[in-house]
């Protein structure tokens, strides 16, 4: 049986089938220019949702699509400061309440 062993043979996806009868998924071609003055396209399925950025496979910069098509532009949210933080769980008289006891405590305070 070991003689009958498949030689020369790689693991993995060879097959020995042929394309005959096999109908391909409908597809387009989407072009890309990187910063480093790089042109390539990329083969996407028709009803695939096209991206506005692909790594260049020459030098790996992202490269923007050819058409001119741009990336939506996402709201932003600016980032929650201590002072926000604060304000989300203290009011104003609160903290001015506060501040008044911390500064009596070091007024009061022996320095040496």
């Amino acid at each position: 049986m070991a003689d009958r062993a498949l030689r020369g043979m790689g693991l993995g996806a060879k097959s020995f089938e042929d394309e005959e009868g096999i109908e391909f998924a409908a597809r387009q071609e989407l072009g890309f220019d990187c910063p480093s003055g790089h042109h390539f396209e990329v083969t996407f399925a028709i009803e695939a949702e096209l991206p506005t950025e692909w790594e260049c496979p020459r030098c790996g910069g992202m490269g923007k699509r050819s058409d001119g098509t741009m990336p939506e532009a996402k709201d932003v949210k600016p980032p929650r400061t201590h002072w926000d933080m604060l304000r989300e769980r203290r009011s104003i008289p609160e903290l001015e309440e506060l501040l008044a006891e911390r500064l009596d405590v070091v007024r009061n305070t022996v320095h040496y």
